[in-house]
């Protein structure tokens, strides 16, 4: 199972399309700030173009690791070591019979909120209590996340 690279890539972009809604003045980014404790002067004076290129070299790394959380199939691959070259015929059967279940984007939705919900949550929770940051922070971030995760685990997973 090769990983498709351009939903990878869609994914990624998702990643910052829904940030860019999602911490918008309007939504929940002025809440973000106060959260935060960060000021708009704070933000305008960031380099910005890093800050973009970096998130989505993040966003990339997630989407790559939620094709596998994702696609069950790739938890067959593993099984024989990841290397359909050197699998019994059996696995090839087994792929012919099986290959595309599950494969939908409905099915990807569903992993993408358990994933934001029981990774990105207790990462952004235990972070935010040693930065002594409030649960507002932590429910608009890990929201964030949940969403994101959402949207990218249905892209990667549907899009075959």
């Amino acid at each position: 199972m090769e990983m498709n690279l351009l939903a990878v890539l869609v994914a990624a972009v998702s990643a910052l399309v829904v940030g860019f809604i999602w911490y918008n003045p309007k939504v929940f980014g002025n809440a973000w700030m106060q959260a935060a404790g960060i000021t708009e002067e704070q933000i305008k004076g960031g380099n910005m173009v890093k800050i973009f290129i970096m998130a989505l070299i993040f966003a990339l790394l997630l989407a790559m690791v939620m094709q596998t959380l994702t696609i069950h199939q790739f938890g067959a691959l593993g099984m024989i070591g990841g290397d359909p070259e050197i699998a019994l015929p059996s696995f090839e059967a087994f792929m012919a019979d099986y290959g595309n279940s599950f494969r939908t984007f409905k099915h990807g939705a569903l992993h993408g909120v358990m994933s934001g919900i029981f990774i990105a949550l207790p990462i952004i929770g235990t972070n935010a209590l040693f930065e002594r940051k409030g649960a507002k922070y932590i429910l608009i971030n890990s929201g964030y996340w949940i969403v994101t995760m959402c949207i990218m685990g249905a892209i990667v997973c549907g899009w075959q």
